[in-house]
């Protein structure tokens, strides 16, 4: 054609399905040039949700022959799965065969590079105040996947996009350590961003898992955010991403051609299927071609490989489980899928089977069936791996699982294969039985996960305690391994609680002996248990040297663990010292009673005790309460009620009320930095008293974890994090204080003691310590407590690690008020009303209580009134006075008449007295009848007058008034 054009020097506008126009002209030498002239697009939607259809060129300086604008299709309008929008006709078409298309969204499944439209940064986590170089720490395409940074420093990698109608986003991850803080959260229009508590990513415990987040229609910036924190400075594994896929986009208007090693065999595909194993295709296939016979593919292989000669490392060892005669043998397999030839020169064959031999005993606490078969024994028998029998009375199952003969994995037991570029390969276990222990197998290629989970549901203690290493243990785990290594293996043993901590708890690298190795565990929730064993990091692309290191196995001969929910019993012990729990073969004690040894009797604990079973046997598994404490009603621990009364020296007891500091709340310690310069802090919860044991609170992210902590005290290490509405996230917590010793002021309780320097300046009052200790001991720590205070000189809370001092300084930490801590005041007496004002005494050292009384208002007398009273009262007894001496002055009238009377009548007869008939006025008489005024004066003076005429009357006169007062009165 284009030679047939040349002389011509045509030039042909042709019409693409898409909705361009593809421009073709031939030159000189006969070669056809074709470009597109121009492109269609939308613009952008009105207020009434419609749009035109534009042409817009592809160069700058092309202008003219534009189609015109055309009505677009609504802003709502969208394609189905499978199917793109033929821009030219304005309608949705199916995807051609080995295409595909998700009609409203988009998708990345291929990482060789960083696909448009994202976005990847590392910064520093702590800031620009300390000089560490995050640049470089960014998310890495690896093919398959894109992988996060391993340092400290914080990756983010973002994508944006908008949204017509409401959508969803789904992604694959891999997120193996928890040692790096993974997120994925979204922010739209209004920069308002995923809820916090939502946002963090769950751990992965041996595969890829799926996140899916719905979206609002709008702009959406998507990010996904990793940090890496190691205190140890060990090597972690970062986070792997694949599949992203968005939906919500309103079309799409073009389809993806199916990448190398998929394909799509019919029309309006919206996905395209991995090719199966043996087989490959080139991209944008249809179907997929068979290898071969010398060669080989994995599944979702662009191509075939050259199968290479079987050697040793293709197959592997195991014992058949025994049969119906009690018989087993060594049997050999390949490792599957098979990818070696046994034709080709210098293959080698698989080994015969051995011969049959008798098979060993069960594990214990597991009996042979008629089947030959181990089944586990039933609740209150025990067994040492042959025959189940029954507890004796007045002793208890020790539950638990121990593994030391291998003929058959256990049910709670599986392995599995993790390899990050195909997890989805179906490859056979990655550990197999071997009669006297359990192995890894050579695998398929050597930078694989092998993993063995052991699945636990819980833990109980035991009744009966004998010895102090079980009263201090919830539980211990203990296995023996021995790895052999030609390259830089690694043996890593993880303990996941909750399916979101991924503890990496030890790890071995190179050639280990064979050893033992315990481990005490902390918390009563559900735990898996892994061991993975990894041959070498290094992967090489050389396909038949994957297996380089395929002699390098790491065996577990016995795995031991105590105190499981739902274990079985391999021997028995005594009975409990107290009341038996559900479940337990032992005859039960009421609560606050303890089992005499070897009787079956139970006695009752003395008053305010609790019954520990973790002491010596008879009265001394009751314990007695401290110090205003008091024992539940159950009997099992002693609790405060927030309420304590302290003595004063020589005055009135103090009274506290603790009960709003019963919550449990939080605090921080200083700020610490690893020698890398990341920053964290110690967090620890804290439950004061209450009625019950509260549930130790272990933070923002370990809600999440499923985990419950019952105690006073917890600690976790937090890490703060520069995230908008997340002010931190924390790691597992642990308790440190899980029983209340007592509550007093005094610094020495049960061998814990406080040196002075600890406690503040003198305020006059007594500081209240409560006292707490932990059950569970640390390495190092002999007797493990723990008093609530705050060390100055110690920021961790700590100077020893067995001793926490913390000090909680609280307005509610006050006594409470009473009338003793106030006084009054009186006031004058103003227009008769009179206030009484009560202030409080200072310092103030009291808060609650007694409220302060209110103002009294009460009425009194001013002076006015009183002076008003006085000149009243005078004034009235000046009146009566004078009355009285008018009264008296009167009656001296009439005594002087009747005086001067009885003188007259008496005057000739000197010695004679009258008659007392003459001298007195007779009852009924009238005095005034007979008066004789005979003179003004007065009647002393008329006396005196007499007695200085005859002063030998004196006494008669005397006499006769003697003689008439008598009888007058």
């Amino acid at each position: 054609l284009a030679r047939v054009l040349a002389p011509k020097r045509a030039v042909y506008h042709v019409l693409t399905s898409q909705g361009g126009s593809l421009v073709c002209f031939a030159n000189q030498e006969g070669t056809l040039a074709c470009f597109f002239d121009y492109h269609f697009e939308y613009t952008e939607c009105d207020a009434l949700g419609s749009r035109w259809r534009v042409a817009v060129p592809n160069k700058a300086d092309i202008c003219t022959g534009l189609p015109d604008p055309v009505k677009g299709t609504q802003c709502t309008f969208s394609c189905s799965e499978g199917e793109y929008l033929n821009m030219q006709s304005q309608q949705c078409q199916k995807c051609a065969a080995g295409t595909y298309s998700l009609g409203t969204g988009v998708a990345f499944d291929e990482w060789d590079s960083l696909p448009s439209g994202f976005v990847t940064q590392g910064v520093n986590t702590n800031g620009e105040d300390v000089a560490t170089d995050c640049s470089n720490s960014t998310w890495t395409p690896k093919g398959d996947y894109i992988a996060s940074n391993t340092d400290e420093c914080t990756a983010t990698l973002s994508y944006a996009v908008s949204l017509k109608k409401p959508g969803t986003v789904s992604f694959d991850y891999f997120y193996p350590d928890n040692s790096i803080y993974f997120e994925f959260f979204v922010q739209n229009d209004q920069c308002q961003s995923t809820d916090s508590q939502s946002r963090w990513i769950k751990i992965s415990e041996s595969s890829w898992s799926k996140h899916r987040v719905e979206l609002n229609s709008g702009n959406n910036v998507l990010y996904w955010r990793a940090t890496t924190y190691t205190l140890l400075g060990s090597a972690v594994k970062p986070v792997m991403l694949r599949n992203i896929a968005i939906s919500g986009v309103a079309y799409t208007s073009e389809c993806f051609h199916c990448k190398p090693g998929t394909h799509s065999a019919k029309q309006g595909s919206a996905r395209c299927a991995p090719c199966p194993a043996d087989t490959f295709s080139n991209k944008g296939a249809t179907v997929c071609h068979q290898c071969d016979r010398d060669k080989y593919a994995e599944a979702g292989s662009a191509s075939c490989k050259p199968r290479p000669a079987c050697t040793n490392s293709d197959f592997f060892y195991t014992h058949t489980p025994c049969d119906s005669e009690g018989k087993t043998q060594l049997m050999y397999k390949w490792i599957e899928p098979k990818i070696c030839s046994e034709t080709v020169k210098g293959a080698v064959k698989l080994p015969a089977s051995g011969d049959k031999q008798t098979c060993p005993p069960c594990n214990p606490g597991f009996f042979v069936t008629n089947s030959s078969t181990c089944e586990p024994c039933d609740k209150g028998f025990y067994s040492n791996g042959t025959a189940c029998s029954e507890c004796p009375v007045g002793s208890e199952p020790v539950v638990g699982f121990e593994y030391k003969w291998w003929n058959t994995m256990p049910k709670n037991m599986r392995s599995a294969v993790f390899r990050r570029e195909f997890s989805d390969s179906q490859q056979i276990t990655a550990w197999e039985v071997a009669g006297e222990y359990v192995y890894t197998t050579p695998g398929d290629q050597d930078t694989d996960y092998l993993m063995l989970t052991l699945n636990v549901p819980g833990y109980r203690l035991p009744q009966s305690m004998t010895t102090d290493s079980e009263r201090s243990e919830l539980s211990r785990i203990t296995f023996v391994f021995e790895t052999v290594c030609s390259a830089d293996c690694k043996f890593f043993f993880l303990a996941v609680s909750g399916n979101w901590n991924n503890d990496v708890v030890e790890q071995w690298r190179g050639t280990s002996r064979k050893q033992s190795y315990s481990y005490l565990i902390q918390s009563n929730s559900t735990t898996s248990f892994t061991w993975t064993f990894q041959r070498t990091e290094e992967f090489n692309m050389v396909r038949h040297n994957h297996r380089k290191y395929s002699a390098d196995v790491a065996k577990i001969y016995s795995i031991h663990i105590t105190n499981v929910l739902g274990g079985v019993a391999s021997q028995c012990r005594h009975c409990a010292l107290s009341s038996t729990k559900a479940g337990s073969a032992c005859v039960p004690c009421p609560p606050g009673h303890y089992m005499v040894n070897g009787t079956g009797v139970c006695k009752s604990c003395p008053p305010n005790t609790f019954v520990r079973a973790d002491q010596p046997v008879g009265e001394a598994a009751c314990v007695q309460c401290g110090p205003n404490t008091e024992t539940n009603k159950a009997h099992t621990a002693c609790l405060s009620d927030c309420a304590l009364d302290v003595e004063t020296a020589g005055g009135a007891p103090l009274h506290y009320d603790f009960s709003p500091l019963a919550n449990v709340s939080g605090f921080h310690s200083s700020p610490r930095f690893t020698n890398k310069g990341l920053r964290y802090f110690h967090s620890f919860n804290l439950g004061l008293c209450g009625k019950e044991v509260r549930s130790c609170d272990p933070g923002e992210v370990c809600e999440k974890m499923s985990l419950t902590l019952r105690g006073y005290i917890c600690q976790s290490t937090v890490v703060p994090s520069d995230i908008r509405s997340q002010s931190v996230v924390s790691s597992q917590p642990f308790l440190i204080g899980d029983s209340l010793i007592g509550v007093t002021t005094d610094t020495a309780l049960s061998g814990i003691s406080s040196p002075n320097w600890l406690f503040p300046a003198a305020s006059g009052l007594q500081d209240v310590i409560f006292y707490y200790k932990s059950l569970l001991s640390r390495n190092g720590c002999k007797h493990l407590s723990y008093l609530v205070f705050l060390l100055s000189n110690c920021s961790e809370g700590t100077c020893d690690g067995c001793t926490f001092h913390f000090l909680w300084e609280s307005q509610h930490a006050c006594p409470l008020c009473t009338k003793n801590h106030y006084r009054e005041i009186v006031s004058a007496c103003i227009q008769g009303i009179q206030r009484t004002t009560y202030v409080w005494q200072q310092p103030l050292q009291c808060y609650g209580g007694e409220s302060l009384p209110a103002q009294k208002v009460s009425a009194c007398v001013t002076l006015d009134f009183w002076l008003k009273f006085g000149v009243s009262t005078g004034t009235v007894a000046a009146v009566l006075l004078v009355t009285i001496s008018c009264y008296f002055w009167k009656k001296t009238r009439k005594l002087q008449y009747k005086y001067s009377k009885l003188m007259m009548n008496s005057r000739g007869k000197e010695c004679e007295l009258p008659t007392a008939d003459s001298c007195a006025i007779m009852e009924g008489e009238d005095a005034e009848d007979d008066i004789m005024y005979l003179s003004k004066r007065s009647v002393f003076k008329g006396l005196f007058t007499y007695s200085k005429k005859d002063h030998a009357n004196v006494i008669d006169v005397l006499y006769i008034t003697k003689y008439w007062l008598t009888n007058k009165f």
